[in-house]
């Protein structure tokens, strides 16, 4: 039983991952830090940083 609620809860979040696209921000648009060069060029059309993206996803 552990292990079906475990695949619905991987399956739920590739469903529901971000798709970035377009030009990234070089400031976070939650705090106003900047974005990293490298982040913005490995995660195309980043909008926050690494620490308010995880947040947001629920990764705190």
């Amino acid at each position: 039983m552990a292990e079906a609620v475990q695949a619905e809860r991987l399956q739920h979040a590739i469903d529901n991952r971000v798709v970035y696209q377009g030009e990234s921000a070089t400031e976070c648009e939650s705090c106003g830090g900047e974005i990293p060069e490298a982040r913005r060029r490995a995660v195309p059309g980043c909008q926050m940083c690494v620490h308010c993206q995880g947040y947001m996803e629920g990764r705190r």
